[in-house]
């Protein structure tokens, strides 16, 4: 047999090209080049959002948490009924009322005081349900207390006033005082303040 290949023997020659060990191995090493590059730009992208584990992050982070955290609502020292001392007057045309309301405001703990017709600054001129008139120190302590009572009296204070009593003015809307349990919850409130609502949480 003539040509490139003469057999001798009893064996034949291989006939297939030679394997190409080389491009398979750049090809291997290329492709572990891409998945480690893509799985590193995960990792980095993942240290970006959460922060990451370096404490260092993680205290800043905390820290500006606790700054906008809103403080709870220190409880207010208010005086009790019982140190407080009310004068009823009546300034509608009604007989008895101031009486007959003196009697609920002392079963609900507070002292009373003078009981009668309003003077003439005040008589026949109160429209609304009540006026509560007391000295300045009285604005955030005593005028809150008996405001619980009747929830739509209109407060007001006397800078030239002395001593430490407060006038229930008795005005043409009055029907009665506020419920009993309405004005403990009043007065609940106003000792212990809810606090104020938490912002909304951006860290």
């Amino acid at each position: 047999m003539g040509g490139q290949y003469r057999i001798t023997g009893d064996k034949y020659p291989r006939m297939r090209r030679p394997r190409r060990h080389g491009r398979l191995v750049v090809l291997a090493v290329a492709s572990v080049a891409v998945l480690g590059g893509a799985g590193w730009g995960t990792l980095q992208l993942i240290d970006v959002f959460t922060g990451g584990d370096d404490p260092a992050s993680t205290s800043k982070a905390k820290a500006a948490c606790a700054v906008r955290a809103t403080p709870a609502a220190a409880p207010r020292a208010l005086p009790e009924p019982g140190t407080i001392t009310v004068n009823v007057l009546n300034a509608t045309t009604r007989g008895g009322l101031a009486q007959k309301t003196a009697d609920e405001l002392e079963k609900r703990g507070f002292k009373i005081g003078e009981v009668a017709n309003a003077p003439e600054e005040y008589d026949k001129k109160v429209e609304g349900t009540g006026v509560l008139l007391g000295p300045a120190s009285a604005l955030d302590t005593s005028l809150p207390v008996l405001g619980a009572q009747l929830a739509d009296a209109e407060r007001r204070t006397d800078a030239a006033r002395k001593g430490n009593e407060i006038d229930l003015v008795i005005g043409d809307a009055f029907r009665s005082l506020t419920r009993k349990a309405d004005a403990d919850r009043a007065l609940a409130a106003l000792a212990e303040p809810e606090p104020a609502p938490s912002p909304k949480k951006t860290c």
